[in-house]
């Protein structure tokens, strides 16, 4: 397939391989972070770890929707299927997120709660459609790539006066994140920003382009290489990061120019503006409040707010306490560095939700490279593992 076989060849990936290698300063560490749930997966999947210098260090980012939604969103959601008698529907790697009391969205289906998997926020549409006698509810989630067909559906609700339709909105930004990242207490407290590039997101730079990373190559000095999904586009935009670094550069470059203009796609950013506003404030998993890192419903479409029309107030969990989740997130720590993982954390039984979609950080390194590097480490009987 045309973009698929061509950007999958082994010898190609060798040759940009040795390339890293012979570009790559040995008196040097070169420390980039890929901000995309897809990269992190195509990352272990694909072996590219073991094509690159010891020096040249990859650092897994909060760029997997499912792992930064905090547990209080989660049970908001559980709440209304199970306390309101909605219909809650959602995508399917957020059914099976950890949140409180043991519960997941999956574990109160079980429970009776009436929680449906969809693909798209079209199909719960159509099942409000076909429900008039029930109130439905999308748990809509994730960044900007999923944030305008969510945005047409509450469009397209107005104007069919669908009012037993809602959505509870959870859609976050992925410039701030950035931000939060680079100025993170980590950050404070060793002075120093340990992330020398960052590959940036694929699908969200298809509707954002390349312009709003513009800030941080100027604000904060760091190169940012727009990449596709395949090993192919994930090494050669290493390599573009490498020569940047080598030459003191830090300027904003797409290698995926297959797909992602410096503009992005103006017609969905304009339906997202006229559906959304910036929320405040916003709690990541992971990062804690994020300023102006999300979106809400405008007041022009509240009648389609979950959160007003049920009146839900958002309280904060805190993270199980044996899970090492919120570091993995922030780049502090890696996947093996989690005394639960790949014992008690499993994509079986996720304990955090790095480990439940197959773009989390731990769910992509336990089915691709848990055997490579260090050995698992068991989890004690004491070690607390119930949410």
């Amino acid at each position: 397939m045309k973009y698929i076989d061509e950007f999958r060849d082994g010898e190609l990936a060798k040759q940009i391989g040795e390339r890293i290698r012979a570009e790559a300063d040995p008196q040097r560490s070169y420390s980039f972070m890929e901000f995309c749930g897809g990269h992190t997966h195509a990352i272990s999947r694909y072996g590219v770890l073991e094509l690159l210098p010891s020096n040249v260090r990859m650092v897994h980012g909060p760029g997997c929707p499912v792992c930064v939604l905090p547990i209080g969103r989660i049970d908001l959601a559980i709440r209304l299927a199970l306390e309101r008698d909605a219909i809650v529907c959602t995508y399917g790697d957020t059914m099976r997120v950890p949140a409180s009391d043991s519960l997941s969205l999956i574990k109160a289906k079980a429970r009776g709660g009436d929680i449906r998997m969809v693909y798209s926020a079209a199909d719960a549409l159509a099942i409000a459609r076909a429900n008039p006698q029930r109130e439905v509810v999308f748990f809509a989630i994730g960044f900007e790539t999923t944030t305008p067909p969510t945005a047409l559906a509450i469009r397209d609700a107005q104007r069919e006066g669908l009012a037993n339709f809602s959505v509870l909105c959870c859609h976050v930004l992925t410039p701030s994140a950035i931000t939060h990242i680079l100025e993170s207490p980590e950050v404070r407290q060793f002075g120093t920003v340990p992330i020398d590039g960052f590959v940036g997101p694929a699908h969200v730079s298809i509707v954002i382009g390349s312009a709003p990373y513009d800030h941080f190559a100027e604000e904060y000095r760091k190169p940012v290489v727009i990449a596709g999904f395949e090993p192919l586009d994930v090494m050669q935009a290493i390599l573009m990061l490498v020569r940047q670094v080598n030459r003191g550069a830090a300027h904003v470059e797409n290698e995926f120019t297959r797909a992602v203009t410096p503009e992005g796609n103006l017609r969905a950013q304009a339906l997202v503006s006229e559906v959304f506003e910036l929320r405040p404030s916003f709690e990541w998993r992971g990062l804690g409040e994020v300023p102006y890192s999300a979106l809400k419903i405008r007041e022009a479409f509240a009648a389609f707010d979950a959160e007003r029309r049920f009146d839900l107030a958002y309280q904060s969990v805190p993270d199980n306490k044996a899970c090492e989740c919120g570091a993995i997130l922030r780049g502090v720590k890696k996947p093996t560095d989690c005394k639960i993982f790949g014992t008690v954390c499993t994509p079986e039984n996720p304990v955090g939700s790095c480990m439940v979609s197959s773009e989390g950080a731990c769910a992509a390194h336990y089915t691709y490279g848990r055997f490579r590097d260090i050995p698992i480490v068991a989890a004690t009987a004491t070690e607390e593992v119930t949410p």
